[in-house]
């Protein structure tokens, strides 16, 4: 069930599909039809080859001998490169070395790249690889993230944030908890994998057709692998079949790989991953193993906390070093912690390098406060939402560990609001009721906040840039620096254009994204596609205004003061003029019908040494309810109802917005129950695909589900027509799936012991927690009988 704001269908008198308004996602029907084109529908050149590549069979060893020459000699192959044949740059690290192109001496996690191959078919291509002959050496792997903090064996340097007095916080304070979480990672799993088709243009430069959330990068790295200037570079994104974080990094090793080839052969080159392939050789959600030790008094108002947070994040750094940043920043979710040390770890292991996933961190830092609200609940004897409430960030508690002063409140109002429409207390009642009667079925119930950060950790990632054109017929080309992945950016940011002309949303039509047209742009990531590129669009429409109005004024012979845009026509004075003739006008009049504009977000810094500073431009908000029940002999169980008040700001389009909320939550859902990536102990990934790795299907969908906007929270920065951010924040919802079911196997103590459950919480891991949970009872029995019923 949805429930939209009231006021969001349009009004006589007013353009159609203006931000603020429902408006269907511009390739919705092409999507349902099948018209929509993805890398591997698009037709194909003449003479395209396809691409394939070699993968190490070892997770650490050093490569003493390859012999190639059956890969060369398989029917319809053309080339074979290593890494010798780069004529640049070998290595692709985003941010910091450490990503080979193609790995040389030394590889360090199976499925690692070592070779490539160019042949006239897919499976030739695929059927050749197979092929090589590789010797090696091999060499100790670290595999786990235990054995990386033994060993102190990291792919960057360790990082604390601090405030106060932590140590003597929690000293002093009259109870203390200590506990540890192991948060699983997470398979991206997009309905399109990991795809590109190169094709060199006749000047020794390359165009890549790329399914990549970061085109920019794309481009530069290929320039850099094949030792051309940037601008022989042009790489173009209309759009992908989901990203979730995964195709902001990886895609661009890819399209390295095919460049290469192409510039070898002089033909363009195709390179599609399998599923399989994609999930062995592309990297995923970090694993965290988290600490927490905190002090609190008797009400579970915390006094001091010492968090941890160590991130698996494979054999290089990629984006590691941002995300367990953000893990960091995210350590205290919507709590004030008080006095309170942070300490995040980046561990190396010898597996494939994981990257950016949604929420990029922050999810899996928040995780552990988290099991602390439940852990101090319990002990205290008090309800779990209680105790969450008590530690809410509110007026006078409102400076988080890293420094940064909140400035809206809604987390309280949010909360208590949810907490009525869901009738949180009443069904609390119910359901420990329930359970008293139920011997074998066990139900949970859960009420979670979240506050999430909205900007780039990485200062220099938050712009964007943006090109508007008008047509002599009054029809608006939009192209900007945001990539397409299903989430509705291009719909909400050609509203954002027709709200500034005051235009009908048909008259808006937004192009691929392509590198140039709009140069140096920043990832569609951290939620900040709407953000950055909604401005940047609104800079570059206020541009052409300010012409139109000045001509308009002395055209009309009036004030510019009196010069308005208003339903599909230009006022100006007494005189209204219709929008496609006044822009006809224009044109005549030699006025300016185009512009370019750029956004840089304000205020934001952070001083990595202090470990203090402002990251984020603002806070995104919401809070979720979940009630389970649980089948205590199997493990098994269901999401019975969901009730979900999420604050998107003043929406710049709620149906969108809600369908990002609903996506969000069930991927969260997932990620914390059903999705599992299992290692042998060689470090070879044994979940492959959807028969061994389960994401949730729509029968996992909670049959009641209701999700509602906050009313009346317009975001107090200066972001487009005051919107929040809504494509990571809802994710972080589904953590009250795994709250519930904590809470269904506490019933079979009596409420009295916070069971262990590692995520995610499979079956398995249910059966175990029950049993920790019912030996906990059984011994509680035996030294205090009268005490535990």
């Amino acid at each position: 069930m949805r429930k939209l704001p009231e006021a969001l269908t349009n009004h006589p008198g007013q353009p159609v599909g203006l931000a603020g308004h429902n408006a269907h996602h511009d390739s919705a029907w092409k999507h349902v039809r099948g018209q929509a084109r993805y890398i591997d529908d698009l037709p194909e050149p003449e003479g395209l080859l396809h691409a394939a590549v070699g993968h190490s069979e070892q997770a650490h060893a050093r490569v003493l001998n390859m012999d190639l020459s059956a890969v060369r000699s398989y029917p319809g192959v053309i080339a074979v490169v290593t890494v010798a044949d780069v004529p640049g740059h070998t290595d692709i690290g985003p941010v910091f070395p450490g990503d080979p192109v193609l790995a040389g001496e030394i590889v360090e996690h199976i499925g690692q790249p070592i070779f490539a191959v160019a042949a006239i078919s897919h499976d030739a291509a695929r059927k050749a690889a197979r092929l090589a002959k590789v010797e090696y050496q091999p060499l100790p792997p670290v595999l786990t993230t235990a054995e990386a903090l033994e060993k102190a064996f990291y792919v960057r340097p360790s990082h604390t944030q601090q405030r106060g007095e932590p140590d003597q916080a929690l000293a002093d304070a009259p109870h203390r908890l200590r506990g540890q979480l192991n948060v699983g990672g997470q398979e991206h799993f997009y309905l399109e994998g990991q795809a590109c088709l190169v094709e060199p243009t006749e000047d020794g430069g390359m165009f890549v057709h790329t399914s990549s959330q970061h085109p920019s990068e794309v481009q530069k790295l290929v320039a850099e692998v094949l030792g051309v200037p940037i601008h022989e570079v042009q790489a173009e994104v209309r759009r992908m079949g989901g990203g979730f974080g995964g195709k902001e990094t990886q895609a661009a090793a890819l399209a390295c790989v095919a460049a290469l080839l192409a510039h070898v052969t002089g033909k363009p080159v195709k390179y599609r991953l399998s599923r399989a392939d994609d999930m062995v050789q592309t990297g995923k959600r970090h694993d965290f193993f988290n600490t927490y030790d905190v002090g609190f008094d008797q009400d579970g108002m915390l006094h001091g906390a010492d968090l941890m947070v160590a991130g698996r994040c494979g054999f290089s750094p990629d984006l590691s070093d941002a995300i367990v940043d953000r893990a960091m920043f995210h350590a205290d979710n919507a709590y004030f912690l008080n006095q309170a040390r942070v300490t995040g770890h980046r561990c190396k292991t010898h597996t494939v390098s994981n990257t950016a996933f949604r929420g990029f961190g922050g999810p899996q830092g928040m995780m552990i406060i988290e099991q602390a609200m439940d852990d101090i609940a319990r002990y205290l004897q008090l309800d779990p939402l209680t105790v969450r409430k008590r530690n809410l960030y509110r007026e006078g508690r409102d400076t988080t560990h890293y420094g940064q002063t909140i400035e809206q409140h809604l987390l309280p109002r949010l909360v208590d609001e949810l907490e009525a429409s869901s009738d949180y207390q009443a069904r609390r009642q119910q359901i420990t009721a329930f359970n008293r009667k139920s011997p074998i079925l066990k139900r949970g119930l859960a009420l979670t906040p979240i506050k999430f950060g909205i900007s780039f950790t990485a200062k220099h990632l938050n712009q964007a840039g943006a090109l508007v054109l008008i047509y002599t017929d009054g029809s608006i080309h939009l192209n900007h620096g945001g990539t397409e992945m299903g989430q509705g950016l291009y719909v909400k940011i050609a509203q954002v254009v027709a709200s500034a002309f005051q235009v009908d949303l048909a008259r808006v039509k937004v192009s691929a994204t392509r590198t140039d047209k709009v140069p140096n742009t920043s990832p569609t990531a951290a939620s900040s596609g709407s953000d950055l590129n909604g401005m940047a669009a609104l800079d570059a429409c206020e541009k052409i205004k300010a012409g139109l109005v000045a001509f308009a004024a002395e055209h009309f012979a009036c004030e510019p003061g009196e010069v308005r845009f208003e339903n599909n026509q230009v006022v100006a004075g007494d005189q209204r003029v219709d929008w496609a003739k006044f822009v006809q006008t224009a044109y005549m009049q030699r006025v300016s019908l185009s512009s370019t504009g750029f956004y840089a977000t304000p205020k934001i810094y952070y001083d990595h040494e202090k470990g203090q500073g402002h990251p984020f431009l603002y806070y995104a908000n919401g809070a979720a309810c979940s009630e389970v029940v649980v089948d205590t002999l199997t493990g098994e169980y269901r999401v019975l109802r969901t009730d979900i008040l999420h604050d998107a700001g003043q929406s710049l389009n709620p149906e969108i917005d809600i369908g990002q909320i609903e996506g969000g939550f069930i991927q969260g859902m997932g990620w914390l129950t059903t999705e599992e990536l299992v290692y042998s102990d060689t470090g070879q990934l044994l979940t492959t695909g959807p028969a061994t790795y389960k994401i949730p299907a729509v029968s996992d969908t909670p049959p009641d589900m209701r999700v509602t906007l906050l009313a009346s929270s317009p975001n107090p920065e200066s972001t487009v027509f005051r919107s929040k951010a809504v494509g990571e924040p809802p994710l972080m919802l589904g953590i009250s799936v795994w709250s519930a079911l904590r809470d269904a196997v506490a019933s079979l103590a009596d409420y009295r012991y916070s069971p262990p459950l590692d995520t995610p919480a499979t079956p398995e891991r249910m059966l175990t927690a029950m049993n920790v949970t019912r030996a906990w009872a059984a011994q509680q029995r035996e030294e205090q009988p009268c005490s535990i019923a």
